[in-house]
């Protein structure tokens, strides 16, 4: 399991280069301070439905089992809604059952953590490191070979299939 997933990131990095002539918002290197993305509330509200903006910019939950994500299994990669910045692989999604997507590991540098108290008891938070959108909680409960389980809000992704990463931009007419 850790050879295919070592093998699985190598080929992903490896085809990184190639995806900036394809879709440029899905080769970031690393999230430096000239990547980040600052928008007002007005901007973010505008350019998210309102249940998006509750969740990526208020720190809201969408309800267990309401993602269509949830049933998503095809290759493929896991952005952020809120600036498109990509923040998990399909293969490491797994079912934990909670009812929201589930992942064990992250794409190196894409995500920060904070910890937070809304529940009283102290939570580790994770968000997306280029626009700071709350995506969900990381819990030490994960499948091996983290133990980790990053639980996501649907709402604060967007799934782009392997397919559509790899295929040319066809121009119009």
């Amino acid at each position: 399991m850790r050879r295919r997933l070592f093998l699985l990131h190598m080929a992903a990095w490896c085809l990184t280069p190639g995806l900036v002539l394809v879709r440029p918002n899905l080769a970031l290197s690393t999230t430096r301070e000239t990547d980040k993305v600052t928008k007002t509330d007005a901007e973010w509200q505008q350019i998210l439905t309102p249940e998006q903006y509750q969740i990526l910019r208020r720190a809201g939950t969408e309800p267990p089992f309401s993602s269509p994500l949830n049933a998503e299994h095809r290759p493929g990669t896991f952005v952020c809604a809120g600036c498109q910045a990509p923040l998990f692989t399909s293969e490491s999604k797994f079912d934990s059952g909670t009812g929201w997507p589930s992942f064990f590991i992250a794409i190196p540098e894409r995500i920060e953590t904070k910890i937070d108290f809304h529940l009283i008891y102290p939570r580790t938070e994770y968000h997306c490191a280029r626009c700071g959108g709350h995506q969900g909680h990381v819990f030490n409960d994960g499948p091996q070979p983290t133990g980790k389980r990053y639980c996501n809000n649907g709402l604060a992704l967007n799934f782009i299939p392997l397919e559509t990463e790899r295929s040319p931009s066809v121009p119009n007419g």
